[in-house]
């Protein structure tokens, strides 16, 4: 196979391009003489390379971008909160051509190994103490990411949830007046504390099965929050974030948004 084909399934299609371009901060012309700046698309095309494959920035094809050049531009558009604009203009554009679906909604948290450490990491309960982190996510009735946080493998669901809700509020199109927001939780959630935030604090009508109920349900039909944990798995593709390998979380949580922002289009029918 020629080795430029190998790489093209990888690489930012151009309607993504068109609305991340958007978001780019302005960049001065050079002076005549000077050294020429970076290829953006190329530079694209070689941030959404190293998110889908997991490689090195190092191991990023020459023809696309030099590894250092676009770990260098990525460090730069994550600060300055390119990927958190894009993903909330991704689901905007969703809410315009689909629509939200608000009625459900669904909180879930995903370990991720973090060999590497850095902030916002810690001893992974589950993984015999081993180093990770873990993200909560919040989405729409079918699955449309619509808010994440970030915190280390050992802390608790509870203290994910209210930044993993607010996130969701601060990006993502208001529902209408008359819709009556559900939240669907597992077992995990089953506790006091939680429903008087959810219920209290947030105005959800909560779904939170006890452990009892949840060993009840094991035979019968997909609870409603099985769309989330489908979301985690499918954010997973994106091998980057499969294994955290950034040591700033700034950095993880902007692969994040990139996938959340490419799973929203995609969901919106803007690509294949």
């Amino acid at each position: 196979m020629d080795g430029a084909r190998s790489f093209d399934a990888y690489r930012m299609s151009d309607e993504l391009w068109e609305r991340m371009s958007y978001c780019l901060p302005e960049y001065k012309t050079r002076r005549k003489g000077g050294r020429p700046r970076a290829d953006l698309r190329r530079v694209a095309d070689a941030i959404f390379y190293r998110m889908r494959t997991g490689c090195q920035w190092k191991a990023i094809p020459p023809e696309l971008a030099p590894g250092s050049t676009a770990h260098a531009y990525f460090q730069q558009w994550a600060e300055s909160g390119v990927f958190d604009l894009l993903w909330s203009a991704a689901l905007f554009e969703y809410d315009d051509l689909v629509g939200l679906d608000w009625k459900w909604q669904s909180v879930d948290g995903a370990m991720t190994k973090a060999p590497l450490g850095g902030a916002k990491t810690g001893k992974n309960p589950t993984d015999r103490g081993k180093l990770g982190t873990k993200r909560s996510v919040i989405t729409d009735g079918s699955g449309i990411p619509t808010g994440l946080t970030v915190a280390g493998a050992n802390v608790h669901d509870l203290r994910l949830l209210e930044d993993t809700i607010d996130d969701c509020h601060r990006r993502s199109p208001d529902p209408a007046a008359d819709v009556t927001e559900n939240i669907c939780l597992d077992k995990g959630y089953d506790s006091k504390q939680i429903r008087e935030l959810v219920e209290g604090v947030f105005g959800y009508v909560s779904h939170i099965r006890s452990r009892g109920e949840e060993q009840k349900r094991s035979n019968r039909k997909k609870a409603r929050r099985w769309v989330v944990e489908r979301t985690h798995g499918w954010l997973n593709r994106f091998r980057a974030i499969l294994i955290r390998w950034e040591k700033k979380v700034e950095n993880h949580i902007a692969g994040l948004q990139l996938a959340c922002t490419y799973y929203t289009l995609c969901r919106a029918g803007v690509f294949g």
